[in-house]
């Protein structure tokens, strides 16, 4: 298409990417943008950014060395996986053996790799494809062996619920993707199947953040007495010396979690995150509504909640 190596599925990706993005920009653009909201845009400009270059390029005229095309191309991708993987581990605390698998360690091995696995055998033998064949092979093995890893992690659900069954089912579908990507690179410049697969990734986060946000709708009529009562304590938690702020996505998700009677101890096999971590959410939660402790918050709000 234009007279360039695009398909015409990448440029139909593109233009939906596109699309996605301003309507979030335009949803947003009268107020405050929140964190998980920017981060968001951040990954579907990454997104337009790679079927653009990965679409586009490699053409003759382009100024400069052959190969700085392919770094162009295989840099956007590489980061556009990194930050998808920050973007699960941020925004739905799906860590999966933090140690290995840190986006510090993510980095150094997919920059680390690409320079000398793949450059290195390009200016030696000259050869894209055993570039190729170098950089991907072992890139291919990691990447499933932190897919065993994650599916290991989030299948383990003691206490089914749709919101989060949905959303890990979409979260192993994204990571699937980039697991694929390599294999993909290897087998050819097919732009219909691996730019297929790739924005299945970004697909998968858009329909959990639409499913996030529909799942709060169903339960405002929960939330609305707790937020009522923020409104009413804000002056009295001033006075006391409490830093006064609104709950956050998280900690609506740890309170509606308690007010359906689970432990710490579930919330957090649910939300895949530490029980201290759900404790802590628990204390700022009961701060933020006015109770001291976890039955005083299940007394206040819990009689009106159940299903």
């Amino acid at each position: 298409m234009f007279g360039t190596s695009i398909h015409w599925t990448t440029f139909f990706y593109l233009l939906i990417d596109t699309f996605i993005v301003l309507l979030i920009f335009y949803h947003h653009s009268t107020k405050k943008i929140l964190s998980n909201h920017f981060r968001f845009l951040k990954l579907g400009l990454l997104f337009i950014a790679y079927n653009a270059t990965g679409g586009f390029l490699p053409f003759e005229n382009f100024p400069g060395p052959f190969i700085l095309q392919y770094i162009i191309t295989y840099g956007v991708a590489i980061t556009l996986c990194i930050y998808l993987i920050y973007y699960l581990y941020k925004e739905y605390d799906i860590v999966v053996v933090r140690m290995h698998f840190s986006i510090q360690n993510l980095i150094i091995l997919a920059s680390t790799s690409f320079i000398v696995l793949f450059l290195i055998p390009y200016f030696f033998t000259n050869s894209l494809y055993w570039a190729r064949i170098f950089f991907t092979i072992p890139i291919s093995v990691v990447a499933f062996i932190f897919l065993w890893y994650f599916y290991k992690r989030i299948s383990n659900l003691e206490n089914p619920n749709r919101f989060f069954l949905i959303r890990n089912k979409f979260s192993v579908l994204s990571v699937s993707c980039i697991a694929l990507l390599p294999i993909f690179t290897v087998i050819g410049d097919y732009q219909w199947l691996t730019f297929t697969t790739m924005n299945l990734a970004f697909y998968g986060v858009t329909a959990i953040k639409v499913d996030s946000h529909l799942y709060f709708l169903e339960n405002k009529t929960k939330m609305y007495k707790i937020f009522s009562w923020n409104e009413k304590q804000n002056d009295h938690l001033i006075k006391n010396g409490i830093v006064y702020q609104n709950l956050t996505r998280r900690e609506i998700e740890v309170s509606l979690s308690i007010l359906s009677n689970l432990t710490y101890k579930e919330i957090a096999k649910d939300l895949f995150i530490a029980e201290s971590t759900v404790s802590k959410h628990a204390s700022n939660i009961f701060k933020k509504t006015g109770v001291k402790n976890k039955r005083q918050f299940l007394t206040r709000f819990r009689k009106k909640f159940k299903n």
